[in-house]
């Protein structure tokens, strides 16, 4: 039997490949993360630490051709596009797997740099979404189980009383109809869109919110169901559908793609759950969490490399939209993105990777300025918003110390006692780059030499 190329690769017989996957929940912004990335990999004027771009070691970089046949190449040129045009907007969103690959042609450093000639490093570049990733977890889980803790947290929520209500009207003995099992599906599948728009992390299954080609099938025509239910013709008809989702929808994702992340990125929204409040707050901190369970994190040996046993090196916790504040607040962000996913960067740091947290805007909209409130003057920001206006901003003084916000969140409060924190939907700021340069950015370089720095 053969040895594959990636395997090759791996050992260094060949051109070496990264897999760098690029995750997050809606709107934490995966696609403008990687467009701004490949973006300053390409014209490296403002990638200052990249310590190989610095020391101006990568000579070259271009895109190459899709290196997977069966999976849609990432659009970049469209995204970039989008950003840098004359009147700038947001992409879409991620919807399905994608991939681009960008080759770096290094040369090398240190006292034995005029003993090795320049080579090449593939790096392919994998978005999908975060809702999918949450999936994962449900391997783990029996329809019992996820129907418990669904149906346990959603109370109160944006589109559960409907839902809800719709259980309360099941029979535990009627015959099963295809009519009703959709309309459960669909009442859910409401609730968990207004729950996602609202603010909320944790809905699963993740394919009920961007379904793709399985729109309308049985995988995705279920919903939780209280134990008086499950053993009825409707029950068992939602527990074989669950296991199907698990064993065709999920498993493949796991094996086709997800296992094969040698580094991660995982943004977070860390901004907009504080505006949305305390239990907005801790339902993103379990849903990373649980995200990092997914994972299989540490160093694979020689063997396990050989056999496809990846393991993910590196770990990085991007808490995006950094350009929303004023540098004197980017500390309290990192704090408290650190703090939130302490639970899962310790777990994945026990087993072995090397995790990091930032505070990032991988496209700064915003400059900086000082704004008089009264008798206070204020660190604020200033962007173009979705209407065209200019407006200064501030969002309200996050706390120097996490547990400010964390105890309560944890505690189940309905709101932040003693401050109020907003935030603003700023457009891409209308942009002029001299050659060489990328877009402009807050610690992308910073981010990518935690990623990739060690391989260049």
């Amino acid at each position: 039997m053969g040895i594959g190329s990636d395997v090759i690769s791996g050992l260094g017989l060949a051109n070496p490949v990264v897999r760098l996957g690029v995750t997050g929940l809606s709107r934490a912004g995966k696609t403008v993360f990687i467009t701004a990335l490949v973006a300053n990999m390409l014209q490296r004027g403002r990638m200052a630490g990249l310590r190989a771009a610095s020391e101006g070691r990568i000579k070259a970089a271009w895109l190459q051709p899709q290196p997977d046949d069966t999976l849609p190449r990432f659009d970049f040129e469209r995204h970039l596009a989008a950003l840098t045009g004359p009147e700038p907007f947001w992409p879409d969103g991620t919807r399905h797997v994608s991939q681009l690959r960008l080759s770096l042609r290094i040369e090398g450093g240190g006292l034995l740099s005029g003993f090795r000639g320049a080579r090449v490093l593939h790096l392919d570049i994998v978005d999908y979404p975060g809702e999918w990733l949450l999936d994962l977890r449900l391997m783990e889980r029996d329809f019992g189980q996820w129907s418990a803790e669904v149906l346990s947290r959603i109370g109160g929520r944006p589109g559960a009383d409907r839902f809800l209500g719709a259980l309360g009207g099941e029979t535990p003995g009627a015959p099963f109809t295809e009519p009703r099992a959709t309309a459960l599906a669909q009442l859910y599948t409401a609730h968990l869109n207004a729950a996602r728009a609202a603010g909320w992390a944790d809905c699963t299954p993740g394919r009920f919110l961007i379904p793709g080609e399985l729109e309308g099938s049985p995988a995705l025509t279920f919903a939780p169901l209280p134990p008086e239910l499950q053993d009825g013709h409707l029950g068992r008809e939602f527990r074989r559908r669950f296991d199907a989702y698990k064993s065709r929808v999920v498993r493949p994702f796991f094996r086709d793609h997800f296992a094969r992340i040698d580094r991660q990125v995982v943004l977070v929204d860390v901004l907009g759950a504080i505006h949305q409040g305390p239990r907005a707050v801790e339902d993103m901190r379990r849903a990373m969490s649980d995200i990092l369970t997914a994972f299989r994190p540490g160093r694979a040996g020689w063997l396990a490399q050989l056999l496809g046993l990846r393991r993910v090196e590196r770990i990085l916790f991007a808490a995006t939209k950094a350009d929303h504040l004023h540098h004197t607040q980017h500390p309290a962000l990192i704090a408290i993105a650190t703090a939130m996913l302490r639970e899962a960067r310790d777990r994945a740091d026990f087993q072995g990777a090397r995790t990091e947290a930032m505070a990032i805007a991988a496209l700064r909209t915003t400059t900086e300025e000082t704004i008089r409130q009264g008798d206070e003057t204020l660190p604020a920001v200033r962007g173009r918003l979705v209407d065209g206006r200019q407006a200064a901003f501030y969002p309200g003084e996050l706390p120097t110390d996490p547990g400010l916000l964390l105890h309560p969140a944890r505690q189940g409060a309905e709101g932040w006692l003693d401050a109020d924190y907003s935030v603003m939907n700023f457009a891409p700021a209308r942009l002029t780059l001299r050659p060489g340069d990328g877009p402009p950015h807050i610690r992308l370089d910073r981010a990518a030499q935690f990623l990739i720095g060690d391989r260049l």
